[in-house]
């Protein structure tokens, strides 16, 4: 939603010359960022991991820096520009505390799976331009990436193990999408792609021998630690999350928070636990873990499983669709939705995925990525991750990922027009993440799937939970294995597979699993705030759509926006 025209100040025009210089250097500087954000003037270039190419970064972050401190009358600014000035400063300041503080290119190998894969997938899988014109691109891209690999190696030092077997799997991937997943755009172009074979071979041997590297060079000494130490994770929390909530409110509330939803989630599983398991001593109702694990191994007996979890999912996002437009909860968007399998190269850190076209990108479809489990698996840990993803985990999932999830919310927010790109370009993944759970639970409030999904909605919750303890718990309190799946079993009721998957996950990752808590916590007490304002004339569908009418910044802006 565009704002309301104004006349400019002296102050929107310094803003908006800083605010355009700094994104233009930094799409530069990311050119896989600019491809996803729909940017395509860089399609034929990879990110330059040099010593000499991050210290021209950080100059130049520090410099538009500067410029910021000197529009200090925020009066003075109209429109979007005043609550996108502080978004770029953040974003700034988040930019230099990584390449000065965390200096990931040093120890994480999976940073440079930007440029080893995903760049090469973006100009396949996304329909923006004529196959004629994306795959000179593409072989520009294929040709850069032994120079990418040469700069890993001489940058990686000591990574943590998990990383570095991460890596590993991915890299594989990545082989596999050269070698074998370009021929939906090489077909559209055959007299374009005619000599492109010899490339795709040389890339792809070179991507082996990178892959040999990190087997027999890397990985012995790959020693490093996956906690990134309590003070930088308190940094990286504030910047990740734009929110008000320090980190030990954070950790309260997520205590107080699994108790409350552990007895919520056992009052919606006794009707269950009485219909299922009649001759159950009464003793046992009063044993609230054991009737809610009970009723939760019940309802996951009907799952999916590999062969058919993507067409169940093709199936519930028309069932989600369909029901929210009869409850006329949101304004629903008539934008291309597509359920995939996900990407092999993309694979490790969850079982879905939401990957919207770029807030600059025209016309592009949404894919809702679907992973099959891991081959090396053994039967009985498919079978217990399908019973966590079972039929009506797969409702709640779906709403979560597309309808009226992320799909929906980004849909939106790639309409929000502005003076500037600052807050297409620097979404909050709080507000992204917090919509999504939030949704969740709005969809059960309106019945969608029965209990049995409330069941689920309230486990997911738990994950939720789950997720933000073990973020703080791994990163600053040095929580074990074994703490970490009691946790996620006992506390949240997981099954062992997702256990396992989560444990990996928040060792590869920071900050990004608060996200989801914090975002939802925000985005229900707004709603309380909107409630409480509007009383009997408060409407949910005009309430989120407002909330959706400023694109993707952190909740405490939107609710500054709303005037709560």
């Amino acid at each position: 939603m565009p704002f309301a025209s104004v006349r400019a100040t002296p102050q929107d025009g310094q803003f908006q010359q800083i605010a355009h210089d700094y994104i233009e250097g930094y799409l530069a500087a990311n050119p896989e960022d600019a491809t996803e954000l729909g940017d395509h003037r860089f399609d034929d270039r990879l990110t330059d991991y040099s010593a000499e190419a991050r210290a021209r970064e950080l100059a130049h972050a520090k410099e538009a820096r500067q410029k910021l401190e000197v529009l200090t009358d925020l009066s003075q600014l109209t429109g979007a520009n005043e609550v996108d000035l502080r978004l770029l400063k953040d974003k700034i300041d988040y930019q230099i505390f990584s390449l000065e503080e965390l200096r990931e290119w040093e120890w994480n190998p999976l940073v440079y799976n930007q440029s080893l894969a995903n760049s090469i997938y973006l100009l396949v899988a996304r329909d923006f331009a004529p196959a004629e014109q994306r795959v000179p691109n593409l072989r520009k891209r294929l040709e850069g990436i032994p120079a990418v690999i040469a700069q890993a190696k001489a940058n990686l030092k000591h990574s943590p193990k998990i990383h570095t077997e991460t890596a590993i799997e991915q890299t594989q991937g990545a082989i596999s999408l050269v070698r074998e997943g370009l021929s939906p755009l090489l077909n559209q172009a055959p007299q374009t792609a005619k000599d492109l074979g010899p490339i795709q071979e040389k890339t792809a041997k070179a991507l082996e021998d990178y892959k040999t590297w990190l087997q027999k060079d890397l990985l012995p000494r790959s020693d490093g630690d996956f906690r990134i130490g309590a003070d930088k994770f308190r940094k990286k929390l504030r910047f990740a999350l734009a929110s008000d909530l320090s980190m030990e409110e954070i950790m309260k509330r997520a205590q107080a928070d699994l108790a409350a939803t552990q007895k919520a989630i056992y009052q919606t599983a006794l009707p269950f636990y009485k219909k299922y398991f009649p001759n159950a001593d009464k003793s046992a109702l009063s044993d609230k873990k054991k009737v809610t694990a009970a009723v939760l191994d019940k309802l996951a007996e009907q799952h999916p499983d590999d062969n058919t979890i993507v067409g169940y999912a093709q199936k519930i996002v028309r069932e989600a669709t369909d029901f929210t437009k009869q409850h006329d909860l949101v304004t629903v968007p008539d934008k291309p939705l597509d359920v995939i399998v996900m990407p092999e190269f993309k694979r490790g850190q969850g079982i879905a995925y939401c990957d919207s076209p770029g807030p600059l990108e025209q016309n592009g479809k949404t894919f809702f990525a679907v992973e099959p489990t891991p081959k090396d698996w053994s039967a009985q840990r498919k079978e217990s991750f399908f019973k966590e993803y079972n039929n009506y985990m797969c409702r709640d999932l779906t709403v979560h990922e597309a309808m009226p999830g992320h799909y929906l919310q980004l849909a939106h927010s790639n309409e929000f027009r502005a003076p500037t790109l600052v807050r297409a370009i620097f979404q909050s993944g709080t507000f992204i993440e917090g919509w999504a759970v939030y949704c969740e639970q709005v969809m059960t409030e309106q019945g969608y799937g029965g209990p049995e999904v409330k069941m689920q909605q309230l486990k997911m919750r738990l994950r939720v939970i789950c997720n933000a303890i073990l973020d703080q718990g791994i990163h600053v309190k040095n929580m074990s294995e074994k703490e970490a799946m009691d946790l996620m079993m006992k506390e949240g009721f997981q099954q062992e597979g997702e256990a396992v998957a989560k444990w990996k996950r928040a060792r590869l990752s920071s900050a990004q699993l608060s996200t989801y808590f914090v975002g939802v916590t925000e985005h229900l007490d707004l709603r309380d705030r909107a409630k409480a304002r509007d009383g009997n004339a408060f409407n949910l569908k005009k309430y989120n759509d407002t909330v959706l009418s400023f694109g993707s910044p952190p909740v405490k802006y939107v609710r500054e926006l709303m005037g709560l």
